[in-house]
């Protein structure tokens, strides 16, 4: 004898399952990605003494380098001191180094077992990967707030509208957390921190020396202009710098935003793909 089968009430199934998958593909990506941001920014606010000390990396750059070099004719752009014009390049730089070393936590997550459990929740990869990347860009915003709070106060001119240092800012965190993507790529091919810290020294120094954060792309050797522009770090510091100095060398500020959006949609796409093989 069969046994009587069930009418099950209308949107029964669907409140059995749990919220996180209940949700259509969008929403989960959208609520995954902000409670792995949330995760990063606790993790941000126990971690004071690193923000300040890496600040001390750009402030050299500012005022040791760019001291140094402030009287040389060929890097004059445009009668701009030159602290102010590698200023945007020295935030980039900054937040370029915490974002090519923010995989370092994701093989430390796998050492100690993190990384399996986080994997094993409903949320989607690409939620896993563009929160922790949110990550980065807070820190980075962080790190380009006090570096705009030095160059308010010693007198370095740059031009103070809300809308140019907004824009600035967005740019910023663009750049930062494609970075960061590619870093937990890098990180789930890698299996040690030491590799990955020589990979990442690798990566990180021809990125920011083959682009125009310390000078302009027209003192460059032909080879090395040729380099410069398929080099994103290049549209990243571009756009900051004509936001932050008005000063716009040979670039649309459109395109820096168009070519930083679509490097973070590619990095973190690739990433999400690759995540589940760093536990392998």
């Amino acid at each position: 004898m069969s046994a009587p089968s069930v009418a099950w009430p209308s949107g029964s199934a669907e409140a059995g399952r749990p919220a996180a998958l209940a949700a259509n593909a969008l929403t989960r990506l959208a609520s995954g990605t902000a409670a792995m941001a949330q995760a990063e920014m606790r993790k941000i606010r126990h971690d004071h003494i690193d923000i300040f000390t890496r600040s001390a990396q750009p402030l050299l750059w500012l005022f040791v380098f760019g001291t140094a070099l402030q009287h040389t004719r060929t890097l004059t752009t445009a009668g701009v001191d030159y602290r102010a014009y590698i200023a945007p390049g020295v935030m980039a730089q900054a937040a370029l180094f915490i974002a090519i070393f923010f995989g370092l936590a994701v093989i430390w997550e796998r050492d100690v077992g993190q990384l399996q459990r986080m994997l094993a929740t409903p949320l989607p990869r690409a939620a896993i990967v563009l929160g922790k990347a949110s990550g980065s860009g807070v820190r980075a915003l962080v790190q380009a707030a006090l570096l705009l709070v030095i160059l308010a106060i010693t007198g370095i001119g740059i031009r103070w509208n809300a809308f140019g240092v907004a824009g600035a800012l967005v740019m910023l965190v663009l750049g930062t957390a494609s970075f960061a993507c590619m870093s937990m790529l890098i990180a789930a091919a890698v299996r040690t921190r030491e590799r990955f810290m020589g990979i990442g020294q690798l990566v990180m120094m021809p990125l920011f020396f083959a682009s125009s954060a310390l000078y302009p792309l027209s003192i460059m050797p032909a080879w090395l202009r040729i380099v410069a522009r398929v080099n994103p770090l290049t549209y990243e510091v571009h756009g900051i710098r004509q936001l932050l100095l008005g000063i716009a060398t040979g670039g649309s500020l459109w395109l820096d935003f168009v070519v930083a959006a679509a490097f973070l949609a590619v990095m973190a796409g690739v990433a999400a793909r690759a995540y589940p093989r760093a536990i392998l």
